[in-house]
């Protein structure tokens, strides 16, 4: 059982592999959920897509509901008042009209309230090596603003898994005090095995934060595969703790926010960010901002 001291705060990952059955996977991350409380878990993030993983934009919208009539929700809610943890739901698929739905965070907190939302902002529309195509915009309603919320007794930034790839969005949150941040994913396994790592890293080092991703893994229902090795590192650039592969599970790490704090002291990129002009080929000129 890990166990937190003052000022810290033990965190979970749970990895899935969520199919085409919501109720289904809401029982699975639920049983998950609950294992990694009793080992002493106070902040349980789950990946994106934790409630449905459905290629076919058809059969996606039969599935999903409004937030407000959608199960895996109210599931959660009730699930983190029980167990006294705040509890990071990484995203839901949630309709948001007849034709458009949002890829959808939740944090609850410990007495079910809904802490915080975050649509992901940074729509995944790519062409990879392997013939893989993807056009979450085609479904997904992208989100416009960047979650800074106080839970567990920190600030924790919220992202989901393309967002990792835009460092701009995690050092605005960094800017603003948060000292975890996150992008539970569902990466595909191709883009996993080459950058997965890395990214969760040069967030950590750049921010002076934690990195906190849930992850998806295996071959899904689908047809579609994902990486896994849902992740924590530290704000050294460390991991502290890995599911390894790609297998269902969970894993866990004692965050000392004050490592943060010291991280950022002993490189203070965020307070040396200066604001700049850029110069393009032909002369022109515009200002880029430091982040706040």
């Amino acid at each position: 059982m890990s166990k937190a001291t003052d000022g810290t705060l033990v965190a979970a990952v749970i990895q899935m592999r969520s199919g085409r059955d919501v109720a289904a996977n809401i029982d699975a991350a639920s049983t998950l959920i609950r294992q990694a409380a009793a080992e002493g878990a106070t902040y349980i993030q789950t990946p994106e897509m934790t409630n449905l993983l459905e290629r076919s934009r058809e059969e996606l919208f039969v599935k999903i509901r409004a937030e407000r009539e959608d199960p895996s929700v109210a599931v959660f809610a009730a699930l983190a008042a029980e167990l006294q943890i705040v509890l990071h739901v990484g995203s839901l698929a949630i309709r948001t009209g007849e034709d458009k739905a949002a890829n959808r965070g939740f944090l609850f907190g410990t007495d079910g309230a809904t802490l915080a939302r975050y649509d992901k902002i940074h729509m995944f529309d790519v062409d990879l090596p392997n013939g893989e195509s993807w056009r979450e915009s085609a479904t997904y309603q992208p989100g416009e603003e960047a979650i800074v919320v106080p839970a567990a007794g920190t600030l924790i930034g919220l992202g989901i898994c393309y967002d990792i790839r835009f460092p701009a969005l995690f050092r605005a949150q960094a800017g603003a005090g948060a000292r975890v941040l996150t992008a539970p994913a569902a990466f595909t396994r191709q883009t996993g095995e080459a950058h997965w790592h890395v990214l969760q890293r040069a967030r950590a080092i750049e921010n002076g934060a934690f990195v906190v991703s849930a992850a998806q893994g295996g071959r899904h229902e689908d047809g579609r595969e994902t990486y896994g090795h849902s992740l924590v590192v530290a704000p050294w650039g460390e991991v502290i703790a890995e599911v390894d592969g790609d297998a269902p599970g969970y894993a866990l790490a004692v965050l000392d926010p004050e490592k943060a704090d010291d991280a950022r002291r002993r490189i203070p990129a965020i307070a040396n960010q200066r604001s700049f002009t850029r110069v393009g080929p032909s002369g022109a000129a515009s200002r880029t901002e430091a982040a706040e």
